[in-house]
């Protein structure tokens, strides 16, 4: 029979040490792409905890940080995000942010925390056999991040069997986490259109080619290319979230205008199918309108499908942490690009720790990351390494 690994647990100065790193990260967030003063606080910080390899700069901003046991094993991947978002906080804790218009109210900031907590136990009893690698990824609210990580040529380095995640979720109660089989998130993107004619004088708007029917009927058009299913095979979502059309004028009618929209889907396939119809409406639109067109795609995530043995190992952690478990039946309707990392050949899952109902909601400018939750997650994590290892 195999013995039980077990591993440390953080200490009481763990925890008010961590606890005020994150509050330092808190104070400072930097956006997608510009993580360069968080990458260097989290290297500070992993450097006492002696790991065998620090990669810097992976998919930009990255960082990973590789625990290896010397022993042929496994390479097991756990992940965080340092990116944060482009909203004014609006809470009241005396550690908000000092950078206008930009502040943590995802989480990522309590996430790397726990992943550095984490690191601190691999400093005080190394994984038993194989690696572990604490990957801290760039640009995760633009889809941007673990693309390029997975693209770097240095990710051949650590390229893990298995990869595991978690985020903080305020609908679900304190102690427990939701965790289920298969997609955990949709898979979205946003569509930027461009529709040109040319523009004449308002008083003549024949002379011209007016965008303004076009645009009219594209809005509402798109949205109703949403299948109306529940979340599952099938599901298709569009939201129109900005549209303009000429100068801010009374005597030019318009020769162009622009409309973008967040697609979204449960699987990729069936986003495949959403772009492909997106894209002849607005061709037909414009052809019906003597337009000419013009798209291009931003903030792509492909879906994130949890695999079966993977969230099996993860359920396993999360019990012998003492952390409850609800099944994930359908995946959240928001996107995350963590799914790249099973893309890319990993047995992956992630799972969403519960802050408890009542606490703000992500990206609202109310929110902030529940300190309470850094112990949790570093057990978490702990425990599904030993069962990971256990298994291997």
């Amino acid at each position: 029979m195999t013995n039980r690994l077990s591993f440390p647990q953080p200490t009481e100065n763990d925890i008010r040490e961590l606890t005020a790193f994150r509050h330092e990260l808190h104070r400072a967030p930097e956006l997608s792409g510009e993580e360069r003063e968080t990458a260097r606080r989290v290297c500070e910080m992993l450097a006492p905890t002696k790991p065998d390899k620090i990669l810097t700069g992976l998919g930009g901003h990255g960082v990973a940080a590789i625990y290896d046991s010397g022993k042929p094993g496994p390479t097991i991947l756990f992940r965080s995000e340092l990116d944060a978002l482009p909203i004014q906080e609006l809470g009241k804790v005396e550690y908000r942010s000092q950078v206008p218009g930009k502040a943590h109210l995802c989480g990522h900031d309590g996430h790397s925390t726990i992943l550095l907590g984490f690191g601190r136990i691999l400093s005080r009893a190394r994984p038993t056999s194989g690696r572990v690698v604490l990957m801290f990824q760039p640009a995760e609210e633009n889809g941007a991040g673990a693309v390029a990580v997975v693209r770097d040529p240095r990710y051949a380095e650590i390229k893990p069997d298995w990869a595991f995640s978690l985020h903080n979720a305020p609908d679900v109660e304190f102690g427990f986490a939701k965790l289920g089989v298969g997609p955990a998130n949709c898979a979205s993107r946003g569509i930027r259109i461009r529709l040109t004619g040319s523009t004449a004088h308002a008083s003549r708007p024949a002379d011209g080619r007016s965008p303004m029917l076009a645009i009219s009927e594209l809005m509402p058009a798109l949205q109703a290319c949403g299948s109306g299913k529940p979340l599952g095979p099938g599901f298709s979502m569009v939201t129109v979230t900005h549209a303009s059309m000429g100068a801010e004028s009374f005597g030019v009618a318009p020769g162009e205008a622009k409309i973008m929209a967040t697609l979204r889907t449960v699987y990729d396939d069936d986003m495949e199918n959403l772009v492909a119809r997106v894209e002849e409406l607005v061709r037909d639109a414009a052809r019906r309108h003597g337009l000419s067109c013009a798209w291009e795609y931003d903030d792509v995530f492909a879906a994130s499908v949890n695999d079966a043995e993977a969230t099996a190992i993860l359920s396993d952690g999360m019990e012998r942490a003492g952390i409850g478990r609800h099944d994930q039946t359908v995946p959240s309707v928001g996107s995350e690009d963590f799914g790249q990392f099973g893309l890319s050949g990993a047995k992956a899952a992630m799972l969403f720790l519960g802050s408890g109902p009542g606490w703000p909601r992500v990206h609202t400018p109310e929110y902030d990351f529940r300190d309470e939750l850094i112990p949790v997650g570093i057990r978490i994590f702990s425990e599904t390494l030993a069962t990971c290892l256990e298994n291997s």
